[in-house]
């Protein structure tokens, strides 16, 4: 099973959001790394600390699960949406999404600062400078120790 860490702003799609709907499609994600992650290595059962970037204070506010295979993003052919590739098509799309399916909401945000000021929880991607991906890989051991800060068993 692989982890990871998966960024949304709170005000456009947050934890209780996924808690409130169950399961949801990770759509609009149009960075080639990010997409590289959910097309090719994400598989269902795989878990992901959901964490609310743009955010006062930005952190972790939970986990999801992986819940479905890769499959083509279908606002990249819907011309309305903000995510539409015009050089996508069905028979060669460009974006790939996986579902993702609540597990937990934690009874209080784990902040970035947290992260930093953590010796182990420091070494993950979010706290290094210049990252900003919206999907990153996670080590176990990152996993493991930030359910424990945020007193969490899955």
């Amino acid at each position: 099973m692989n982890h990871w860490l998966i960024k949304s702003e709170p005000d456009v799609f947050s934890i209780q959001d996924l808690e409130k709907v169950e399961q949801e499609p990770w759509s609009g994600v149009r960075n080639y790394q990010a997409r590289n992650f959910m097309w090719r290595d994400m598989k269902p059962g795989d878990l992901a600390l959901f964490y609310h970037s743009n955010a006062k204070p930005p952190g972790i506010s939970g986990v999801a699960k992986v819940a479905s295979a890769s499959y083509p993003d279908p606002t990249q052919f819907d011309k309305k949406s903000e995510y539409y590739d015009p050089k996508a098509t069905e028979e060669k799309p460009r974006w790939y999404l996986v579902d993702f399916e609540h597990i937990a909401t934690f009874n209080e945000l784990l902040p970035l600062q947290a992260l930093k000021d953590d010796p182990i929880l420091s070494e993950m991607l979010v706290c290094q400078k210049g990252t900003r991906l919206s999907i990153t890989p996670v080590d176990k051991k990152h996993f493991t120790r930030a359910l424990k800060l945020a007193g969490t068993k899955i």
